[in-house]
């Protein structure tokens, strides 16, 4: 049996969480695998009920689970909150406590919506790569920090232990693609990036049949919409994982399409990349494919079915190649459908992509 921890959060997460829901029990129906759900509270509707964003209740939850799905956190409500009470903090300090210092967001390109990105076919033809971000530590944990009427200051710190871990797993899941890791840094100006770079080339000296290429993250986010096909893992800081992995999210055509993985040496969290997006909340017009397409990632990386996370992929493409496309990813000439029917399109594929590859005649 698998246990998940589900935390909806707020804004759109309660709805493409819920659709994370249906496709979970889907999967677990038809591969008659047992999966149990412990719903809880995070970000602002913690904050409305409890007084903060994460409570150690949630946190004990996400312990005594295999995965944890997350919808998202945050909102107009609470931006005058404080920081340590801002419904992004709960995110932080969930990624510290379950060690989770590896955050994987695919790049791919889906045929159906090659045309939907502002970048030329050409450009985006065959695109698929990821982006490594180092979670839990750099200037988002380092000490000191602080905020006066004089001066702002945060501190861009990392050690050996958390540089090496990441590294060994970009490699390592080099090894699984196309065996090439392009590490982003600016350690022409900064010391810690030099550090990162000098590290790094020390632990590549165990993966040599991994091709390594330093690149500086001013030319990166530049490469990342000029010659995408270049990359294969990017692998990066954690305030520079932040920012390219949103930039290659709209090569994609949406944030909305984009799933990520958080990765620890115990826990594991899944997550759609999108905000919580309160303008269109319960409005049944959020696009659920970054959510169902983390699913996916949960099935790979966390329960080792593959095959799962394969049909549901194959199920996401059918999908949009059948026409159907939510508010974000609408345009002229195709199927506007809302959060609950794609759901249920995608679902439906997956049936059907299920049964055909078990060679199961439909009736």
């Amino acid at each position: 049996m698998f246990k998940i921890a589900l935390l909806p959060g707020d804004g759109i997460g309660v709805e493409v969480a819920n659709s994370a829901v249906q496709v979970i029990k889907t999967v677990a129906e038809l591969f008659k695998v047992d999966i149990k759900f412990k719903e809880a509270l995070i970000g602002g509707s913690s904050y409305d009920m409890h007084g903060t964003p994460l409570t150690d209740e949630t946190i004990q939850t996400c312990y005594d689970s295999d995965a944890v799905f997350l919808g998202a956190v945050g909102g107009y409500k609470w931006e005058s909150l404080p920081h340590s009470l801002k419904p992004e903090a709960a995110l932080l300090k969930l990624r510290k406590s379950l060690g989770l210092y590896t955050n994987i967001r695919p790049a791919k390109i889906y045929e159906a919506l090659i045309d939907s990105s502002t970048l030329k076919r050409e450009v985006l033809e065959n695109v698929d790569f990821v982006v490594l971000r180092e979670l839990t530590g750099g200037i988002y944990f380092g000490e000191p920090r602080g905020l006066n009427n004089d001066a702002g200051f945060n501190t861009m710190v990392y050690s050996r232990e958390e540089v090496v871990r990441i590294a060994e797993m970009a490699f390592k899941i080099a090894r699984e693609r196309k065996y090439k890791v392009t590490s982003v840094d600016k350690a022409n100006v900064l010391e810690v990036s030099q550090f990162w770079r000098n590290v790094l080339h020390e632990v590549h000296n165990e993966f040599k049949d991994v091709e390594l290429v330093d690149m500086y993250v001013d030319n990166a986010a530049m490469q990342i919409v000029r010659n995408p096909k270049q990359f294969d893992v990017v692998l990066t800081s954690n305030l520079f994982g932040d920012i390219l992995s949103d930039i290659a999210g709209m090569i994609t055509g949406s944030l909305g399409m984009l799933p990520s993985a958080s990765l620890g040496n115990k826990y594991a969290m899944y997550e759609p990349v999108h905000g919580s997006a309160p303008d269109i909340a319960g409005q049944n017009k959020a696009n659920p494919l970054a959510s169902i397409s983390s699913v996916a990632m949960m099935f790979t990386y966390t329960f080792n079915m593959k095959k799962a996370g394969f049909f549901i992929e194959d199920a996401i493409e059918k999908t949009l190649q059948d026409g159907y496309r939510t508010v974000d990813i609408m345009s002229e000439g195709f199927k506007l459908v809302s959060t609950e029917r794609m759901t249920e399109l995608v679902i439906e594929n997956f049936k059907e992509i299920y049964h055909i590859k078990n060679s199961v005649v439909l009736i």
